[in-house]
Protein backbone atom coordinates (compact mmCIF):
# COMPACT_ATOMS: atom_id res chain seq x y z
CA UNK A 1 0.00 0.00 0.00
CA UNK A 2 1.35 3.60 -0.90
CA UNK A 3 0.36 6.86 1.22
CA UNK A 4 0.98 10.10 -0.19
CA UNK A 5 0.81 13.48 2.12
CA UNK A 6 0.92 17.15 1.35
CA UNK A 7 3.69 18.31 3.86
CA UNK A 8 4.21 21.77 3.54
CA UNK A 9 6.73 23.18 5.55
CA UNK A 10 9.92 21.13 5.04
CA UNK A 11 12.44 23.17 3.32
CA UNK A 12 15.72 21.61 2.73
CA UNK A 13 17.11 17.68 2.66
CA UNK A 14 17.63 17.73 6.44
CA UNK A 15 13.69 18.21 6.48
CA UNK A 16 13.31 15.42 3.88
CA UNK A 17 15.93 13.18 6.39
CA UNK A 18 14.11 14.34 9.60
CA UNK A 19 10.62 12.68 8.15
CA UNK A 20 12.19 9.65 6.53
CA UNK A 21 13.96 9.07 10.09
CA UNK A 22 10.98 9.37 12.03
CA UNK A 23 8.52 7.44 9.91
CA UNK A 24 10.96 4.63 10.06
CA UNK A 25 9.95 4.75 13.59
CA UNK A 26 6.36 3.60 12.72
CA UNK A 27 5.16 0.10 12.71
CA UNK A 28 4.26 -1.61 9.50
CA UNK A 29 6.13 1.52 7.17
CA UNK A 30 8.96 -0.54 5.03
CA UNK A 31 10.13 2.60 3.33
CA UNK A 32 9.28 6.61 2.82
CA UNK A 33 10.93 8.81 0.68
CA UNK A 34 10.31 13.13 1.76
CA UNK A 35 10.69 15.53 -1.31
CA UNK A 36 10.80 18.97 0.32
CA UNK A 37 10.90 20.46 -3.20
CA UNK A 38 7.20 18.93 -4.30
CA UNK A 39 6.09 19.22 -0.45
CA UNK A 40 5.31 15.41 -0.66
CA UNK A 41 6.20 12.07 1.37
CA UNK A 42 5.37 8.70 0.02
CA UNK A 43 4.77 5.82 2.42
CA UNK A 44 5.13 1.94 1.24
CA UNK A 45 3.87 -0.53 3.42
CA UNK A 46 1.29 -1.18 6.12
CA UNK A 47 0.93 1.19 8.89
CA UNK A 48 -2.06 3.01 10.07
CA UNK A 49 -2.62 6.21 8.58
CA UNK A 50 -3.03 8.12 11.71
CA UNK A 51 0.54 6.78 12.80
CA UNK A 52 2.17 8.27 9.79
CA UNK A 53 0.47 11.54 10.11
CA UNK A 54 1.38 11.49 13.94
CA UNK A 55 5.20 11.04 13.27
CA UNK A 56 5.44 13.94 11.12
CA UNK A 57 4.22 15.92 12.87
CA UNK A 58 6.00 14.85 15.78
CA UNK A 59 8.49 15.65 14.00
CA UNK A 60 7.59 19.51 13.66
CA UNK A 61 6.25 19.44 10.00
CA UNK A 62 2.42 19.70 8.93
CA UNK A 63 0.55 17.44 7.15
CA UNK A 64 -1.92 19.08 5.03
CA UNK A 65 -5.34 18.10 4.84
Amino acid sequence: MTIELTVTDMSCNGCEQAVEDALGEVSGVESAEANHEADRVTVEGDPDRDAVVGAIEDAGYTVAA
